[in-house]
């Protein structure tokens, strides 16, 4: 082309690296069985209670959905006790993502986040002209006092992913209260809390909505694709203050959650039962690898989220094919600059174990 027609940003854009689709490995490998441990997806399925309210709303897709998602915001504000002015729906966390940088960030603008975490913080700055801070981890977790070492006046807005993705633990109440007692109360901190229900079953894990309810520049990310089993339909939400929530709503588009996701995620949200079994699940799949990575000496992070990431001492790129190869999908570290890293999703017990008698065949070269 003669003519530069593409938006400055695109060329500073690396693509999300989405997991393969299991059909696709299928036809690639003539494999009839996969076993996907690479999205962090509910091994249980989808809560039942949201199939239900979409069965009963399938007939009505010819009508438009509420542009303003009101009765599942009402509903989600009920949970958390705030008012629904307070909660923003998207087309899942990727889009409320989008639209906290769409809100914030100018030309120049900065946001600091850790060099190890959700790919889609960086790629949303970058899109909007601004300047994404990364910093690397220190013992495995986010440097809080080196993102307070880094506070400018161009910086707008500071993400806390906790628990962490890719390395699955959590920042602790102490680090966290660390982190506010430091930054200015006009710097926005996003908390991305995407593994929530995996994580509050920690003592030492902060209650984020007690800090918004003090500091009105925060801004707190939750979905429904994980615990609850609904990925396919994209459901995220943010809980914030009532004068951001406004501003975020200007750029969320105008139909943003489809009809039959703003249904299944009310199902979900009362399917507590569904919850907790994934809860108890995951935790039972995590035990499970650890007692096999302690008895082979494999470094792990310990994680309070539905993945662990452990240190295979062997190129990730390899261990990847290999076990795609014997039906097992992962996402290697490389993705992250880790190269001898793995992340791998809970499963059921089933695909728990299956994934550790492939992962000991290929360090094994067996």
């Amino acid at each position: 082309m003669s003519k530069k027609i593409f938006r400055n940003e695109l060329s500073k854009l690396i693509p999300y690296v989405p997991g393969k689709p299991i059909e696709e490995v299928k036809k690639e490998l003539g494999i009839e069985e996969i076993e996907k441990l690479a999205s962090n997806e509910n091994p249980l399925g989808p809560s039942l209670k949201a199939i239900e309210a979409i069965k009963k709303e399938i007939e009505n897709i010819h009508i438009y959905p509420d542009a303003s998602a009101m009765e599942l915001r009402k509903e989600i504000a009920k949970e958390y006790d705030l008012s629904y002015e307070n909660v923003v729906v998207g087309n899942g966390g990727e889009q409320v993502l989008q639209m906290i940088a769409q809100t914030f960030i100018n030309e120049g603008d900065e946001a600091i986040m850790a060099a190890t975490t959700f790919g889609l913080y960086s790629t949303s700055i970058l899109h909007m002209g601004g300047v994404p801070i990364k910093l690397p981890l220190k013992d495995y977790k986010h440097d809080f006092e080196g993102f307070v070492s880094k506070l400018t006046e161009k910086t707008k807005l500071i993400y806390v992913c906790n628990p962490n993705n890719p390395t699955g633990n959590i920042m602790t109440k102490d680090e966290v209260d660390y982190l506010i007692a430091n930054v200015p109360e006009d710097v926005v901190i996003v908390f991305d809390e995407a593994y929530y229900d995996y994580a509050k079953i920690n003592q030492d894990y902060p209650e984020t909505l007690s800090i918004l309810k003090k500091r009105p520049n925060t801004i707190i990310l939750r979905t429904f694709s994980k615990v609850a089993g609904i990925a396919a339909v994209r459901v995220g939400f943010v809980l914030t203050s009532k004068e951001i929530a406004i501003e975020m709503s200007k750029v969320k588009g105008v139909f943003n959650v489809n009809k039959l996701a703003q249904t299944a995620a009310r199902g979900a949200l009362k399917d507590k039962e569904h919850i907790e079994k994934t809860v108890e699940l995951n935790y039972k799949s995590l035990a499970i690898m650890e007692e096999y990575f302690n008895e082979m000496g494999l470094e792990y992070i310990k994680s309070n989220s539905n993945f662990v990431f452990i240190n295979v001492n062997m190129d990730s790129r390899v261990i990847f094919q290999n076990l795609m190869e014997k039906g097992i999908l992962i996402r290697p570290g490389y993705l992250w600059n880790w190269d001898n890293w793995i992340r791998v999703s809970t499963g059921t017990i089933q695909q728990t174990e299956k994934f550790l008698e492939k992962l000991h065949n290929v360090l094994n070269k067996d």
